[in-house]
């Protein structure tokens, strides 16, 4: 989804994953045979990176990736690891990361944890070109295995995409 800043991208996405409810009309979600319970449906069935990493500064990447992978049901972290780039940092301070890299420790999450639905906030924002293609890489995979994208962006993705305009 496009808007200009204050439209209410991040908003919906947050009340998409039932941080904010929303100030009009409903979010329900839809599995093979109907609807699924809300609380459910988002506790197993999707991940969401915001604008704030939502990364602890103390810990190391791989104890972060860890942390995270564990929380969300997964472990096993070396694909994500191996798809966003991430081998020479792993032992390093999240708080030594760079904005780019620690935008790549959140989105590992993604990967080490799989769920179907990813909402994601300007998920491309801090990355370099290079890891922009790795990022897409990875969308374009989820994809391919059925997996969906809700995206509040400025610049397109790098995977074809609906867009939707967001505001007044």
């Amino acid at each position: 989804m496009v808007g200009r800043n204050g439209a209410g991208k991040t908003s919906l996405l947050r009340a998409i994953a039932g941080l904010l409810p929303p100030s009009a009309g409903t979010i329900g979600f839809e599995g093979p045979d109907g609807a699924l319970d809300p609380h459910d449906a988002r506790a197993a069935g999707l991940h969401m990176v915001g604008h704030h990493d939502g990364l602890k500064p103390g810990r190391t990447a791989r104890e972060e990736l860890l942390f995270q992978a564990a929380w969300a049901g997964g472990g096993d972290i070396d694909e994500a690891v191996r798809a966003l780039d991430l081998i020479r940092l792993l032992d390093l301070e999240v708080r030594r990361l760079s904005a780019g890299q620690r935008r790549r420790v959140a989105l590992a999450r993604l990967l080490a944890a799989p769920r179907a639905l990813w909402l994601l906030d300007e998920p491309m924002a801090p990355l370099d070109a290079d890891h922009r293609r790795g990022v897409g890489e990875a969308m374009t995979r989820h994809l391919a295995d059925g997996g969906m994208i809700v995206a509040a962006v400025h610049d397109p993705l790098p995977v074809p995409a609906r867009s939707v305009q967001v505001g007044a």
